[in-house]
């Protein structure tokens, strides 16, 4: 049993003051009793302000009428009128705290409400010790004396919090709601509620980072009510939710939206398994296209509403749903995902996990291993005794976009508004930066649609991600800190292109990744064979430091070179080796010559005939880069080939 832990302040309000100079509703007079059972009548029809003026007039004659004070007490807590709910309970207590025990966790209740954290502590702390073991509320109550205590910590340890409105260009009269943001942070898509209505809007970040005004989504809206949607990193697909559809398979659906030579359209409902008879809603696709989150009240959760991801399969379908399991879901309701970037953060709301009460928001992060962490509270005043809803967090981690109510009156409609706060350290997930770029051929210039990209992790044998590019052969791709990233552009006729970045040391750079890459067409003819043509650099082609020794990591790239040979059996080719400036001279010039001929042996064991190859080494004398940086050393340190 928890220790009695009763602060002084309770001491001095309940402590031995448990004389019986109240009135119960027997004691009224006749009229007195007529108004009560005129009150409780109002508030069993959900009338409470006529209620409460009943039970006022009561307590205007016997200001001691004990029952008339609970039951105000309960209908100014159900009004929200806190401060006034309070005062009555404890009018209560003051009269005699052993009348109704209920009172004593009520009063607990009134104060967390109105954030009086410890003070619900010390009520919550009391009822349980007036009670047997066996009493009926027992348990929901140290339940609340649990949220208590922790949402007291989480006061007395404020993390920063500085909401800052998108501006009038998002912001109006109207409900904006569940933000979504693609990669590059120039694009925002959100839920508009106005006149009943619900559908989806956009607006553009503009240089002088403001939002522009928001357009309607042409293409996505209908007649119908569509929301909480996710748009996949290169802005280009949107998944949605659309409720009470005429094709739908239940309550809520999740469907596909598609942008195309610059519109949207291609609305198409998701087939099972993702869609049930059931509620499957709030999609968060991952930033490699990889996984799909969601909510959904389907068979085989744990609660009222828990979080699933489905897989994609190799042929684009969604494979069966996961749930998530009992670390993320609770017997009460998790909603809202939000799967950072860096593929490891899931952000979400419960009701359940420990917080401040009702919906909060937590993070979780995945082990190597796949398993989900103990979620983490984001922090007061973050999150508050009121519902917090759907998080998005931005790139690199740093910022984070809401809803919130706060510009709502009281006693006026809802009116939902997008904010953005800085994330607090301690649950900003791992950066993440992207890859940009556009293929075209090298010798017409045109864009190049549906060439296929792998992106690698070192060591890794599966693929981090596969993609194709778009129809104007733009592509964007996301990658977190922390490792290492090989890419590489195949498309047949073509010579590969190879490309590499290093995230897993210390990342600072501010921008983006952009590459404009042009495929060479493969020579086939004497003529075309002859012609001058750029080196193809073989970026992921490494070797150990200050050798010739290949390292394992480079097999892959050297493989696809090997293939390349096979396929087209009369290309010949050159390997030249670069070093940087670092050394001499001759032991740079020795240096790239050993690790050209190590590439060339390479291809030989694999069956390449000696006769298609030559190999040569040209030291620190044809730099691509400056030799004074880092980055520039690094670059100039390659390997590449060439057509003969």
């Amino acid at each position: 049993m928890r220790p009695i832990l009763v602060l002084p302040l309770l001491f001095c309000l309940t402590l031995g003051l448990s004389a019986q100079d109240y009135v119960t509703v027997e004691d009224l007079d006749r009229r007195s009793v007529k108004r009560f059972e005129a009150a409780k009548s109002f508030s069993r029809r959900q009338e409470f302000r006529p209620a409460v003026s009943e039970l006022t007039a009561i307590l205007e004659k016997y200001p001691k009428a004990i029952d008339a004070l609970l039951l105000r007490a309960q209908l100014q807590y159900d009004q929200e009128e806190y401060a006034l709910s309070e005062q009555d309970f404890e009018a209560v207590l003051a009269l005699d705290v052993a009348y109704n025990t209920r009172a004593i966790y009520q009063l607990g209740l009134v104060e967390y409400r109105q954030e009086k954290y410890l003070e619900a502590v010390g009520h919550y702390q009391q009822y349980l010790a007036s009670v047997g073991e066996n009493d009926r509320r027992r348990s929901r109550v140290e339940k609340y004396l649990a949220q208590a205590e922790i949402a007291a910590e989480l006061v007395a340890n404020p993390v920063p919090f500085n909401p800052i409105s998108l501006g009038p260009g998002v912001n109006t009269a109207a409900s904006e709601s569940l933000p979504s943001l693609s990669a590059n942070g120039e694009l925002l898509v959100y839920t508009v509620l106005k006149n009943g209505q619900e559908d989806f809007y956009y607006s553009s970040l503009k240089d002088n980072g403001e939002w522009a005004t928001g357009q309607p989504l042409a293409g996505v809206n209908t007649r119908e009510n569509e929301g909480a949607q996710s748009i996949s990193a290169d802005g280009r697909t949107l998944i949605f939710t659309g409720c009470q559809c005429p094709d739908t398979y239940g309550s809520c659906d999740l469907y596909y939206a598609r942008q195309k030579n610059g519109q949207w359209g291609s609305l198409r409902h998701a087939a099972p398994p993702l869609n049930t008879r059931h509620w499957d809603t709030q999609p968060s696709l991952s930033a490699n296209g990889d996984y799909l989150y969601f909510t959904s009240n389907r068979p085989g959760g744990f609660g009222k509403g828990d979080i699933w991801r489905s897989k994609r399969q190799e042929n684009g379908s969604w494979g069966e749903p996961e749930n998530l399991g009992p670390t993320i879901n609770t017997d009460g309701h998790e909603q809202s995902p939000f799967i950072h970037a860096d593929g490891q953060s899931l952000y979400f709301s419960s009701d359940t996990h420990p917080g401040m009460g009702d919906l909060d928001l937590f993070v979780s992060r995945i082990s190597p291993e796949g398993k989900w962490q103990q979620p983490e509270n984001l922090g007061y005043p973050i999150n508050t005794s009121r519902d917090e809803g759907a998080l998005i967090v931005s790139l690199d981690g740093k910022t984070a976009y809401f809803t919130t109510a706060k510009n709502t009156e009281k006693g006026q409609l809802l009116n939902l508004d997008i904010y953005q706060f800085e994330m607090p350290e301690t649950v900003r997930p791992t950066a993440a930066t992207y890859v940009e770029g556009v293929v075209r051929d090298a010798e017409t210039k045109q864009p190049l649609n549906g060439v296929e990209l792998s992106i690698r992790i070192d060591e890794s044998v599966e693929d981090f991600a596969r993609l194709e590019t778009q129809e104007d052969g733009r592509f964007l791709v996301v990658l977190p800190v922390g490792k290492n990233y090989a890419l590489e552009a195949n498309e047949d006729g073509y010579l590969f292109h190879s490309d590499r970045f290093e995230l897993a040391e210390a990342f600072s750079r501010e921008e983006p990744y952009l590459l404009d890459i042009e495929l060479q067409p493969v020579p086939t003819t004497d003529l075309a064979i002859g012609k001058e043509r750029a080196p193809i650099v073989l970026r992921n082609v490494l070797f150990a430091t200050g050798s010739a020794e290949l390292l394992p990591i480079s097999e892959p790239e050297l493989d696809r070179l090997v293939s390349l040979l096979e396929d087209f059996p009369e290309l010949r080719i050159k390997i030249n080796g670069h070093t940087d400036s670092i050394g001499d001279d001759a032991s740079n010039l020795q240096l790239s010559e050993a690790r050209a001929k190590a590439v060339l042996e390479y291809l030989v064991q694999k069956g390449i005939a000696f006769e298609r190859l030559r190999s040569e080494g040209f030291g620190e004398t044809r730099p691509v880069a400056d030799n004074e940086s880092e980055e520039g050393r690094r670059l100039n340190r390659r390997t590449e080939f060439e057509v003969e």
